[in-house]
């Protein structure tokens, strides 16, 4: 019975660990999807001269989730008309944001990205998105020295500290 109990506190721990590191490795993925997203939202916004509704609809389709439903749920709250595009922004931001492995740096970027939606003319729209894309490819730069410098280490540490907890019951 010790050790079925001690597997179950060793099973435990290590699958900890390893979600810990599954949420480093999946950070710079999604940043690069939004990166991605972003680049195809410009193209379609200021090439394709598509409205922003429109246009989030082909890029959810085109985007994996979280991020694609990210853009789904803003088309949706644009075709509803209910607030102004930064409002919708922001509400469909918030619904997604928790399925997310993104963090609070991402979340000021896109959101004072979102404030400017459909405020300015094309070329100020253009020079947002670069920023964005800017500070996004920052973001991305930082989660994967994160990723680099404590993946390893969350699942070694989920492991160790489920071996730890066994001997010490034992």
């Amino acid at each position: 019975m010790k050790w079925l109990g001690a597997l179950l506190i060793l099973a435990a721990s290590t699958w900890m660990g390893m979600a810990a590191a599954r949420a480093l490795y999946e950070r710079p993925r999604q940043l690069r999807q939004l990166k991605a997203a972003l680049r195809a939202f410009e193209a379609e916004v200021m090439y394709g001269h598509t409205p922003l509704a429109e246009a989030s609809q082909h890029i959810a389709r085109q985007t994996a989730a979280p991020i694609g439903e990210l853009f789904a749920q803003f088309a949706a709250a644009l075709h509803a008309c209910e607030t102004s595009v930064a409002e919708a922004w922001e509400k469909s931001l918030r619904s997604v944001w928790g399925k997310t492995a993104l963090k609070q740096g991402e979340w000021e970027v896109m959101k004072q990205f979102g404030a400017t939606l459909g405020q300015y003319d094309r070329l100020t729209q253009q020079q947002q998105i670069a920023l964005a894309l800017a500070h996004l490819e920052r973001e991305e730069a930082e989660a994967l020295d994160d990723q680099a410098r404590y993946g390893k280490m969350a699942k070694s540490l989920g492991v160790l500290a489920g071996l730890l907890l066994v001997i010490l019951l034992m």
